[in-house]
């Protein structure tokens, strides 16, 4: 038996509870982690308020990233072995003592970090490979705005982004968040103290920004249309704000604009197994050289997973909460 987090039902974060369950059995193409951390995401918000039900072979437990060791391999698991350091995208069931994964959904831990740092890597660092480099084709030298820039999502776009030559702009809601990521490498824009597409134009001379990464939806996506620049592309990976308003359509057309957008959890394991062999192609060495890292806000143990997301739901939080067993 494995102590993991129950949801009563969908609700507020007071339906979570440590609870003790049967451990996993992972199949032949999965692995057995022994949880020793694991990240808090948005998503996990959304399932348990009953807005983001789980794919139907997946585990009801909240919970879409992980640190820990190996403990049991599936017979066709064979790039790992019993006593593997490693981060894992999982499916679900990240909120427990042990969690199974696909093999390929698996990286080693990079070097010198612990398991509360490895497990702020997954979810995020899929998420922004996938949508700002795989979708959106960001390359040194174009200019980037990232919404919601002190998020989990938004701290590994600023460093990822920056790191590979990218001008990054991104908003933030207080002073002390913009000053976080500036610190990452951004140049920030309070949004509650000046409209960001008057700032946009002015920093770019009129010109709008290539990408847009955004979060937020709601009344952004108009707006985002206004800072996009000729042939720009704005993916948007969630909606804070509401996915339904009114558009006008137009720039979209007459700026010839690309808008897309995707979620991870639905997608095939053979594409995420795609964005894990090229995170350690591009991304490990340069996390093993600690050029870039997580950025880690708070950490709470498995019984205080109401205190988690709460902070969660506070958007107080500066780059990732963490679950310790």
């Amino acid at each position: 038996m494995m102590k993991s987090i129950h949801l009563e039902k969908p609700g507020s974060a007071e339906n979570l509870s440590l609870i003790d369950t049967e451990i996993p059995v992972p199949k032949e193409d999965e692995v057995l982690i022994r949880v020793h951390a694991a990240g808090v995401n948005r998503p996990d918000i959304l399932q348990r308020e009953g807005l983001y039900p789980p794919p139907t072979d997946a585990s009801p437990v909240l919970g879409l990233e992980v640190a820990g060791e190996v403990v049991v391999c599936g017979k066709q698991a064979r790039s790992l072995q019993v006593g593997d350091k490693v981060c894992a995208l999982v499916n679900g069931g990240g909120y427990a003592e042990y969690a199974v994964a696909p093999h390929s959904q698996c990286i080693p831990i990079p070097k010198n970090y612990s398991y509360e740092q490895a497990a702020a890597i997954p979810e995020t660092f899929f998420t922004v490979w996938h949508n700002l480099f795989q979708r959106a084709k960001l390359t040194a030298g174009k200019t980037l705005l990232i919404h919601s820039g002190a998020s989990g999502i938004g701290t590994t776009a600023i460093q990822l982004a920056s790191v590979f030559g990218a001008k990054v702009y991104a908003t933030a809601s207080t002073p002390e968040k913009c000053e976080a990521i500036s610190r990452l490498g951004a140049e920030a824009i309070c949004y509650t103290d000046e409209d960001f597409v008057a700032a946009i134009k002015k920093r770019t001379h009129g010109q709008g920004v290539n990408i847009i990464l955004d979060v937020v939806g709601g009344d952004n996506v108009q707006k985002n249309f206004s800072v996009a620049a000729l042939e720009g592309r704005i993916v948007n990976i969630a909606f804070l704000n509401g996915s339904k308003m009114n558009l006008d359509l137009m720039p979209l057309m007459l700026k010839r604009l690309t808008l897309t957008g995707s979620t991870l959890r639905s997608q095939s394991s053979s594409i995420k197994a795609k964005i894990a062999d090229e995170l350690l192609q591009h991304v490990w060495p340069l996390l093993n050289q600690e050029k870039i890292k997580p950025v880690i806000d708070s950490i709470y143990s498995l019984s205080d997973v109401v205190k988690a997301h709460q902070r969660m739901e506070s958007n107080l939080h500066i780059g990732k909460i963490i679950l310790i067993p």
